[in-house]
């Protein structure tokens, strides 16, 4: 299918976040009482850890976490990712020759713009991505995949039908999201196990970010 347009999520899928910010996330649980390790953290919260983080330490431990934790351990991540954050690899060059093709792309991520901003400009991929291709939930309420808001909002932005974007996902929410928006979806298995992506519905997986180019004409 010649799609025109392809839609991104940000965090790791574009840059390579999610090890970074589930390291923090692991270590303030352990922290806290709650012993966690990076792989458990990727398992229980990669894709929504900010809307189900007390869920599962209540369900697993029968324990609670402080009315703050979520701002204190938005505060650590947002400290690391200021010392530095990389781009996934072939990101930009994927960009760069989605350009070149002349394919409208965007990005589409439920985290907050402040989120995205310091992520894209500490990787470098803010050359690729200006303001007017960057959409957040906070764009729709806050609502994040899995509904299909964000990405239904940012086709709408762009002018695309739905049916004509092909997004770039990384985690089982997001392609819920994208399937709930009647869009085709690469599950992207850099960090997620592919038969997770798999069993939600991805259009095809991936396991490198340059196999983009072999789905779009």
């Amino acid at each position: 299918m010649a799609y025109q347009m392809v839609i991104f999520d940000n965090d790791g899928t574009l840059v390579d976040s999610e090890t970074t910010a589930h390291r923090v996330l692991s270590g303030f649980l352990t922290e806290l009482g709650y012993p966690t390790t990076l792989e458990e953290s990727f398992h229980y919260f990669l894709g929504n850890a900010g809307r189900n983080v007390h869920t599962v330490v209540a369900d697993r431990y029968g324990g609670t976490l402080p009315e703050d934790f979520t701002a204190r351990c938005h505060d650590r991540v947002f400290a690391a990712f200021d010392r530095g954050v990389v781009a996934a690899p072939g990101a930009a060059e994927v960009l760069a020759e989605l350009g070149r093709r002349e394919v409208r792309y965007c990005l589409a991520s439920s985290s907050d713009h402040a989120w995205i901003d310091l992520t894209l400009d500490r990787s470098g991929l803010r050359e690729h991505l200006p303001a007017s291709v960057v959409f957040s939930a906070e764009d729709v309420a806050g609502v994040g995949k899995p509904a299909p808001d964000l990405f239904l909002h940012a086709a709408r932005a762009m002018g695309v039908a739905p049916a004509d974007c092909l997004v770039v996902e990384d985690s089982p929410n997001g392609v819920l999201a994208a399937r709930a928006a009647g869009m085709d979806v690469l599950g992207y298995t850099a960090l997620m196990p592919a038969e997770r992506l798999a069993a939600v519905g991805a259009t095809a997986l991936i396991g490198t970010l340059r196999q983009v180019l072999d789905h779009v004409a």
